[in-house]
Formats: C-alpha cells, sequence, structure tokens
C-alpha cells in the first residue's frame, strides 16, 4: 500500500520506472548544437503544459500538448519544489501539528504528481526511444529524491511527534489512519537506520530503480524481438482469415513482404497454439516465448534480475528482516510469508491432481486421432480446445462473432455498471488523448452529477507493454477537489482495417476485471490522495476487479452484449448454456500455471542475500524450486518464467499471491451477492459505499468484514476452481 503522497512519488515510481540504460551521450557538442538545445529547452519551460494544473474537464492530462522535451523539465522542477516545500515543512519554528505536517505532507509534490502519473502511464501504454532513455535517467533521480524525502531526520521526528500523541489529537478515522500509515511509511523507508545504514539504503535504492528499469524495458524488447516469423500460409493452418490478414500486416510492417509474423504476449502461453495445426510451428513459438530473457544477447535479464534478488534480500537484512518476503509482506493482508507459503501449500496439490487429470484425457484425445507423441506445454492448448468441443459441443471460434469489443464494452461491460450502480456513460470527442485507439468516456454519477473520465485503451501495439491494467491519470481527493481519470488499458489485437474486432472469451473476461479497478478508482470518496482509489494492499487490489467478472456470465448481462456482430442476433441459448457448463473446463491447469508463477516469486524473494543464485544458475534455480514445491509439470510451464516475469520487478515483488488471495474473497463476495438477488441496486449501492467508495481510508480486511459481516470463506473458492 502507498503509505503517503510522498512516498508513492518519492519511492513507489522511482522503483517502478520501467526503462534500459542511456546511451552515452556526446559531451563535446559545437557551440551551435549547445545554444539550440538552449533554446528548446527555454521553449519547453515556457510552454511546458505540467507546469500547471489541466483546465481540461476532470483536470485530464493536455495530451495533445505533451511532448518528450517536457518530461525532464518537469521532473527537474518538480523535485525542486516538492524538496523545497519539505524544507519548509520540516524547519517550520511552529511546533508539529497534524495540519502544518501530515496535511503539508499530502499537498506537496504537486507538479511531480503529474508528470509522474502522466509519464510512467504513458511509459507503459505509448512509449518511445526518447521516454526510455528518459526513464533511464529519471529513475535513480526519483529513488534519490525518494531517499531525501524519507530519510530527512528533521522531518521524521515532525511526524514521530504526531505520531506519538495520535490518540490525544481528536482525528477522524482517515486522519488517524494518515497518522499511523505515514510514520509506518517512514519507518520502512528507513528513517530508524544509522546514519552508515542510511547511506548503504541509498545506494540499493539507486541500484534497484536503474536494474528495474532495464529489467522492465528488455521485456518489451525481447518480446517484439522474439516475435515468430513464418514462410508460409500453409503453416498458419488452423488461424481464422482475420489472424492471418494481421500476421500478414505484422511481417509486411517488419519489411518482410510476402511471410507471416505471430506476435508474443507476455504470458508464457500464447493465443495462437489453441488454434495452430502445425505442431512444429507450435513449438516454435512455445520455445520462444519460454526463452525469453535467458538466451543471452542484449535483453537476457539473468544478470539483472540475479543482482535484483541480492540487493532486495540486502536491504532487507539492513531493515532487519530476514529476506524480502518478510519486509514485502509485513504490510499486506496476509502479513508473513508462512501464512502465504501455508495458502499456496494447501491449493498446489489439489491443482496438480486436477492438471494431471487433464493432461491424460488430453494424451487420450492425442492418441484417438493417431498421435504417436507425448502431451508436450505447446500441445495443450490446442487439444484442450477439441475436448472442449467434444465435451461440451462449442469451440473458441464460435463466440467469437458474437464478442464484438466496441459492445462488449458498451452493452457488457458498462450495461453491469449501470444496473448494479446507476450510472451511465457519455463518449467524449472533445478530450485529447495520446494515441487515435484510445476512446475517451465521461461517468455520470447515480444523480446525473459528472463522477469521472474513463480511457478504454484495448488494442496491442509495439509501443505498449503486455499484459492488462489500470492506470489513475488523476487521483480523487477531497483535499485538492478532484475527481478521478481513470484508464483501462488491455492488449487485444488489432483486425485489418475495415475488419471487426473480435474478442475472445479470456479477453471478454479481462475487459470486466479489468473494469472493477476501474470502478474501485472512480468511486472513490476520501479526503487524502494517500488513500485515493487503489491505494490498498496488492493481496485487496485485485479483490473488487475480479468480484467484477462475475457479470460477464450473468443472464442478464450476458444476454444484453452477446450478440452476433453482423445480425445483432442474441447467442442461442443453447451456446450460452454450454458457455456457462464449461466455466470449470481446464482449471487444473490453469490454476497451476498461475500457482506455478507465484511459487517462484516467494522462492526467489525468501531467499537471504547469500543464497540467491548467480545469473548463470538462475534457471536451475527455477527448475528446482518448482520441483520443490511440487508444481514441476513439463506440461504446465509457470505463466511466467523469471526473466519476463514483469509482475515481480513492479509493485508485486513477492506479491503475485495476491490474486490467488484476492480471489478468497471474491469467490466469497459472489456468493453474497447471489444470495441477495444478484444484479441490484441496492446491492450494488451497498458494495459502493461499504468497500468501493472507501479507498485505503481503513484497513483492508475491515472493508471487507464490514460488507461481508465476517471472515471470508475459502470454500466458494475451492468450489469454483474445482479443488473440492
Amino acid at each position: 500500500m502507498k503509505s503517503t503522497y510522498l512516498l508513492a512519488v518519492g519511492v513507489a515510481l522511482a522503483l517502478s520506472a520501467t526503462a534500459c540504460s542511456r546511451p552515452d551521450s556526446d559531451t563535446t557538442s559545437h557551440a551551435g548544437h549547445d545554444a539550440a538545445a538552449k533554446s528548446d529547452n527555454i521553449a519547453a519551460m515556457d510552454s511546458n503544459p505540467f507546469f500547471a494544473v489541466s483546465t481540461l474537464p476532470f483536470q485530464a492530462p493536455p495530451f495533445d500538448q505533451i511532448r518528450n522535451e517536457h518530461f525532464l523539465p518537469a521532473f527537474e522542477k518538480g523535485m525542486a519544489e516538492h524538496l523545497a516545500e519539505i524544507e519548509a515543512i520540516a524547519n517550520n519554528p511552529d511546533a508539529p501539528t497534524f495540519e502544518n505536517t501530515l496535511v503539508a505532507l499530502e499537498k506537496s509534490g504537486q507538479l511531480l504528481g503529474r508528470v509522474s502519473r502522466v509519464f510512467f502511464g504513458l511509459s507503459s501504454a505509448h512509449t518511445n526511444d526518447e521516454m526510455d532513455r528518459i526513464r533511464a535517467e529519471v529513475a535513480p533521480k526519483l529513488s534519490a529524491h525518494g531517499d531525501a524525502i524519507n530519510l530527512n531526520p528533521k522531518l521524521f521526528e515532525r511526524v514521530k511527534a504526531i505520531y506519538e500523541q495520535r490518540d490525544k489529537l481528536g482525528l477522524d478515522p482517515e486522519s488517524l489512519r494518515l497518522v499511523t500509515e505515514t510514520y509506518q511509511g517512514f519507518v520502512r523507508a528507513g528513517a530508524l537506520l544509522d546514519e552508515q545504514q542510511k547511506e548503504r539504503l541509498r545506494e540499493i535504492n539507486s541500484e534497484l530503480a536503474v536494474l528495474q528499469t532495464q529489467f522492465s524495458q528488455n521485456v518489451l524488447k525481447e518480446v517484439n524481438a522474439s516475435a515468430v516469423i513464418v514462410d508460409s500460409r500453409e503453416e498458419l493452418d488452423g488461424l481464422s482469415e482475420n489472424e492471418i490478414a494481421a500476421a500478414a500486416e505484422a511481417a509486411k510492417a517488419r519489411g518482410l513482404e510476402g511471410k507471416y509474423v505471430i506476435a508474443l504476449l507476455n504470458t508464457s502461453q500464447q493465443p495462437a497454439l489453441a488454434s495452430l495445426k502445425n505442431r512444429a510451428l507450435r513449438e516454435r513459438i512455445m520455445k520462444a516465448s519460454l526463452a525469453r530473457g535467458s538466451q543471452g544477447g542484449e535483453f537476457d535479464n539473468t544478470e539483472v534480475l540475479a543482482k535484483v534478488l541480492k540487493l532486495r534480500a540486502e536491504r532487507a537484512r539492513l531493515m532487519g528482516y530476514p529476506h524480502h518476503a518478510a519486509f514485502a509482506l509485513e504490510d499486506q493482508t496476509a502479513r508473513t510469508a508462512e501464512a502465504v507459503n501455508e495458502r499456496l501449500a494447501q491449493l498446489a496439490p489439489r491443482a496438480v491432481a486436477n492438471a494431471k487429470r487433464e493432461a491424460a484425457d488430453l494424451q487420450k484425445l492425442v492418441e484417438a486421432e493417431g498421435g504417436d507423441f507425448r502431451l508436450a506445454a505447446w500441445d495443450w492448448d490446442y487439444y484442450a480446445e477439441k475436448l472442449r468441443q467434444e465435451r461440451y459441443a462449442f469451440d473458441g471460434a464460435q463466440l467469437k462473432p458474437y464478442f464484438e469489443m466496441t459492445n462488449v464494452l458498451e452493452n457488457g461491460v458498462f450495461f453491469a455498471a449501470s444496473k448494479l450502480y446507476g450510472i451511465s456513460f457519455r463518449k467524449r470527442t472533445d478530450i485529447p488523448v495520446y494515441h487515435p485507439d484510445v476512446t475517451v468516456y465521461e461517468v455520470i454519477d447515480r444523480d446525473g452529477e459528472p463522477l469521472a473520465l474513463f480511457y478504454a485503451d484495448m488494442y496491442a501495439r509495439p509501443s505498449k507493454r503486455g499484459g492488462a491494467w489500470m492506470n489513475a491519470y488523476v487521483q480523487q481527493s477531497a483535499l485538492f477537489g478532484t475527481k478521478p481519470v481513470v484508464g483501462n488499458h488491455l492488449n487485444i489485437p488489432k483486425p485489418p482495417e475495415g475488419q471487426p474486432t473480435l474478442l475472445t472469451w479470456d479477453e471478454v473476461t479481462t475487459m470486466f476485471h479489468e473494469f472493477g479497478h476501474a470502478l474501485h478508482g472512480m468511486f472513490s470518496n476520501v479526503t487524502y490522495p494517500s488513500f485515493a482509489g487503489t491505494s490498498v494492499p496488492r493481496d485487496f487490489v485485485e479483490y473488487p476487479s475480479q468480484v467484477n467478472e462475475m457479470w460477464a456470465t450473468w443472464p442478464e448481462v450476458l444476454q444484453n452484449y452477446a450478440r452476433h456482430y453482423q445480425t445483432g442476433e442474441p447467442m442461442p441459448q443453447a451456446l450460452l448454456d454450454k458457455v456457462l457448463a464449461a466455466q470449470q473446463f481446464n482449471q487444473g491447469y490453469a490454476t497451476v500455471e498461475y500457482l506455478a508463477a507465484s511459487l517462484l516469486d516467494q522462492a526467489f524473494h525468501q531467499l537471504a542475500p547469500e543464497e540467491v543464485p548467480s545469473a548463470d544458475r538462475l534457471i536451475a534455480f527455477e527448475k528446482q524450486a518448482l520441483e520443490k514445491a511440487g508444481v514441476a509439470l513439463d506440461e504446465v510451464p509457470p505463466r511466467y518464467r523469471s526473466t519476463y516475469f514483469s509482475h515481480i520487478i513492479g509493485g508485486y515483488s513477492a506479491g503475485y499471491y495476491a490474486y490467488i488471495w484476492s480471489e478468497v474473497l471474491d469467490a466469497d463476495t459472489v456468493e453474497w451477492f447471489k444470495e441477495n438477488g444478484g444484479l441490484k441496486r441496492e446491492n450494488g449501492d451497498y458494495f459502493r459505499e461499504t468497500l468501493l467508495s472507501r479507498g485505503g481510508s481503513a484497513e483492508a480486511m475491515e472493508l471487507f468484514q464490514g460488507f461481508r459481516g465476517r471472515e471470508p470463506d475459502i470454500a466458494p473458492l475451492l468450489e469454483r476452481r474445482g479443488l473440492k
């Protein structure tokens, strides 16, 4: 959880910055070039859109005015202004009070916050070479900036003084929580260390900022570099005409006229593997995917990751913890590595048993078709899709014509939110965007008043990192009087010009999932920006988004959006019934691939500094860790291998378990909705008031218990995943 606004800007953004090292620049430029550069810098300073609060509705970023040259001056001025504000707070001659210290901290760093949210949002959604260089340059600067604040002894003394008398100040619950979280944030940032320890902490944080940046940049570049080139159309048998046309266009864009390119997503498994009949090509794709980041070359991540793990372990020991996981989990709902280990160990044997049963069924199908080979990782999705057709008499291709992207969004995702929460959506064409594929909607609240802006950025592109996520470009805060500006970012392959965008079932559920995060941000109703929206523990943040997935299959919602893109005819009831009946299909595989990645994350982050494997032993350690945890199935690779596991480099280090931890809460909440009549306004209003609107203004589990009336029950999760 981001405990204070200053920590969020100074540390979290610095450590999550994702860029590769900046090439050395020529420091012996000609005078004329220097003069031109100086002139450009002055122009950028004079017209920098970050220097003032945006005048657009909702203070939306003026993307049409923002240029690469604006970022560094805004970062530099933002950090300078922020430090000046911090010095004024730390050296205030008046006795420390909640207003002159805690509220002043919340109000500080506004320029830095504006540029950081936009820059890091764009560096994930639509980066370029210049932004990559800026990220490499600014990451260690932001790390040092955060340390300058968090390790300021005068500032900490003021915070500590307020913390020690917090129960006598008559503060409201949110303000009292701000005091506690701010104090604990300083302590976790090293405020209690001696000067020698603080100096080493600064060095570690700076090194980590650079390495984490390099790792994430390598992941994106390796995804693009590892795309599989196919020589003939015949090899693509099984793909749809649109998919083949998209592969031809991707090849043409690379100057490979007459060939085809299968682009990779960041996960281990790749969408094309479910359809391609050519087994040799499936194997090429799978091996290219699994080799990313560990095959040598300029994008190899083994050495980078080994250094990151060692530095994190050293930092944890410096802070008094046995390993990084112990440090990272202390302020999560799980609290301890032991609790996480117990939960994962509880699920793994059941999931593996399910996956082995599924593999045996798929092997029978291989042999029934005359195959004389053992099922491999590159075969699983292909034969699983065949088995799905055999058991439930439908395949994914039958569903796609009923899932046109805009229709799913507007008549599915938005429709469910309107029914449940009373909100409505209006497309805005007057709000500037950072890419032509982005669509903006104004969200109108149940009382008819403006609630938020929502950016829908759905298509994959080379400038966008893999996966799906939500960004907050403007945070809600009563302190500043701001309303949320949030975006959902997916990676749906864009079809050829003039063709419809037809989604897979996974893409449909992902759209509902990410909008759950958006709702969490849009419904935020807190005073302090530190607690806005999704500023909650990692193992709680996925909970509301996972709950929102339930509406994808809710009959009233499904019937409203599952309509043929050409005829408008609803999906036949028989096909709907088959979709619902197949929900537990292949859950052994899905659970094992997820658990394997979660267990890898814990294995790496529960090491002492001297136990961290060297770069040349990293892959061997990964194999041993999976074997030790009992999830080493050749047919089921981890959803992410360590060298392209972006979650654990960003905000989910020692935290990838969060999805299954949150799913316990999610499955229990779905049962509550069903027990109380499902898609009803009173249910949505209750969920919004007791939980979604509260952000991080109270302890996460207190919010859940306040909503549910009791502790969470794991039984609904076991039932959902077929693990009972």
